[in-house]
């Protein structure tokens, strides 16, 4: 029987938070995503070692989703193991926020944006998780073929019903985020948060994604901000055998063009001289821009989360800086999220 858990006292006094849009809402400017790495198959007690140690440095905001795993639904049972065991006291401390969207189970009510399938599996990962409510309930991607006024409604009908606080979307192209916003407003409830891929190799928020979530007052959560581990130090030469693009999965092999890892090799170098780490520059570059009001990071290990987080120490960029990334930060053709926001998938 391991000791009860205590959390760091001082865990709030360096802490920094950004506020989510125009909402009463603040983020940790790094928060942690369990998409790899808490699943059944990792080491239960190296997630839960990740997870404390965030929340010793001041990290409130823990992002799931349904389907994460694998297998499927794992990441929020481990999830809701650990809060069990080690935050049953900090629940109000926490912001919990989970998704569905993405295929779940068989047949035609198990994926896409129905009400139908939203509302069982937010009940479903409440079941997992072992909450009452979570803070942000996700559409994790738009689906063209339910009506956006179906999909909103049922955000909305989660809020009425106590189970989500706040309600956000992912992966939402700039006019449908426009429209959603919209509809949720005309109900009462606003679009808190929104959820895209960012990073260096992938900026197609820059083309009027932020400035219609800037309009709007809406929060902006970028995942990927590490183009899933291609912009750190991990592919500087070559591939390593025990990488995720040696396994399949969301890792496409094309990620790893000469152009990216020339890219990647420029980016280094630039990190180098500001005495970063690239993986901590990649972060710190995302959120360069105050309407990204937090990056939201993977963690294999203690050491990785680390890492990451100290990308908080070195945020400010000179303009000679921004220009010289702008020449290799380009697009990578890493935005496996495309088809889905504009309506191919």
């Amino acid at each position: 029987m391991s000791m009860s858990y205590l959390p760091d006292v001082k865990r709030y006094d360096e802490a920094m938070f950004r506020q989510c849009g125009q909402s009463g809402i603040v983020l940790p400017p790094v928060s942690l995503g369990l998409w790899q790495n808490f699943g059944g198959i990792d080491v239960f007690e190296t997630g839960r070692a990740v997870i404390r140690r965030a929340f010793a440095r001041g990290v409130t905001h823990f992002d799931l989703a349904n389907n994460y795993g694998p297998p499927y639904g794992s990441a929020e049972e481990n999830f809701g193991r650990i809060l069990r065991k080690d935050f049953s006291d900090h629940r109000n401390e926490l912001l919990i926020s989970t998704k569905a969207g993405w295929d779940m189970w068989p047949g035609p009510y198990g994926v896409g944006g129905s009400r139908k399938y939203l509302l069982a599996a937010l009940d479903e990962s409440l079941k997992r998780m072992g909450l009452d409510y979570v803070d942000i309930f996700y559409s994790h991607r738009p689906t063209m073929d339910v009506p956006l006024e179906e999909t909103m409604g049922a955000l909305v009908q989660a809020v009425r019903q106590g189970k989500a606080l706040y309600v956000g979307i992912s992966s939402y192209s700039p006019e449908r985020t426009r429209e959603a916003a919209q509809i949720l407003k005309s109900q009462g409830v606003p679009l808190l948060i929104h959820q895209p891929s960012y990073s260096m190799l992938n900026r197609w928020v820059e083309r009027g994604l932020l400035a219609t979530l800037e309009e709007l007052g809406v929060g902006c959560i970028a995942f990927s901000p590490l183009a899933q581990g291609l912009l750190t130090s991990k592919y500087l030469n070559g591939i390593p055998a025990n990488s995720r693009a040696k396994e399949a999965g969301s890792f496409q092999k094309e990620f790893l063009s000469e152009e990216n890892l020339a890219r990647v090799r420029a980016l280094n170098e630039i990190a180098k001289e500001r005495g970063q780490s690239l993986a901590q520059m990649a972060i710190a570059w995302v959120l360069r821009d105050k309407r990204v009001t937090s990056a939201l990071i993977g963690a294999r290990n203690v050491e990785q989360l680390d890492n990451s987080l100290d990308a908080v120490k070195k945020l400010q960029f000179t303009d000679a800086e921004l220009s010289e990334i702008d020449r290799h930060a380009q697009e990578g053709s890493i935005d496996l999220w495309k088809n889905a926001r504009e309506g191919a998938a």
